[in-house]
């Protein structure tokens, strides 16, 4: 073969290199840029905020409706409440179930028959206190206690944590009512800026250090449940015991926009792994 000849086939190899590396780094490109426009949409605080709250807010202190020929339950919480709940709902769980929401804020928790002061912070008592400014575990009690399946799932106080029995006690039905109470989750601060120049293996494990404090309220709670009432433990069934948790689902959605709330693809994704390897898959 002349010159000319190998200089056609050298300059052809390499026009054909830089088209196939164009395509394949074109179709890197459009997929990284399809998880970067989800990370995007998921960490837009106001949407987030009101997909994790919409449901939730919608259920509140609604009565139980008897025309409904449905088993009964009640989710009493917070926003964790709302994650559970959305967790539930983004999988089908609980569909057998006419569902209601008794909601207390983080800052109104209280022990039933102690002074608030023990608990509520000064700068909370008016809004915690004022009649019809927010629910309490006083005004729930006649709902609570009309439910099949009775569900707690907040970001525990330990000082609430460890007057648990006490609560239960409060709150019993006398008919036979199944009890579960789901513990606190945490997903650390996120790096945001850091998860758009990572490769889909970096997103796929990294974690973030969440410290102990979960872990240390879900320990009192295990042990404050006896066994004899059904305890879930969020962060064990997504953390494992570790003081780091995941950031990312294995198809690359963000778990959490803000660390301590659920996403849509988040609620699916610890769905799926509460209810598959707890007793809730059994309700």
């Amino acid at each position: 073969m002349d010159k000319i000849g190998q200089l056609v086939i050298t300059r052809s190899f390499w026009i054909t290199s830089a088209v196939l590396s164009f395509v394949l780094s074109s179709a890197v490109f459009a997929k990284n840029s399809s998880i970067h426009d989800g990370l995007a949409k998921a960490t837009n605080t106001q949407s987030s905020n009101a997909y994790a709250f919409e449901k939730c807010r919608a259920l509140q202190a609604k009565p139980f409706d008897d025309n409904i020929k449905k088993r009964k339950a009640i989710i009493v919480g917070d926003s964790q409440g709302c994650d559970f709940l959305n967790s539930a709902l983004e999988n089908g769980y609980l569909r057998n179930y006419q569902i209601q929401f008794r909601f207390i804020p983080y800052p109104c928790q209280t022990v039933p028959g102690e002074y608030i002061s023990k608990y509520i912070e000064p700068k909370h008592r008016r809004f915690c206190t004022e009649k019809g400014r927010t629910d309490s575990l006083k005004a729930a009690k006649e709902q609570v206690q009309k439910a099949d399946v009775l569900i707690f799932a907040s970001l525990w106080k330990p000082e609430v944590a460890q007057k648990l029995p006490k609560i239960i006690n409060y709150l019993k039905s006398k008919k036979q009512q199944k009890l579960i109470v789901v513990g606190n989750k945490f997903f650390g601060k996120l790096a945001i800026n850091d998860y758009f120049h990572m490769t889909n293996k970096e997103l796929r494990s990294v974690r973030t250090e969440v410290g102990t404090k979960s872990m240390e309220i879900n320990s009192i709670l295990e042990k404050k449940t006896h066994g004899k009432i059904a305890f879930v433990d969020p962060h064990k069934l997504v953390c494992g015991n570790s003081t780091t948790c995941p950031i990312f689902t294995q198809n690359l959605q963000l778990i959490s926009y803000d660390g301590r709330h659920l996403t849509k693809a988040g609620a699916r994704y610890m769905g799926r792994i509460m209810f598959q390897n707890s007793v809730l898959g059994r309700i």
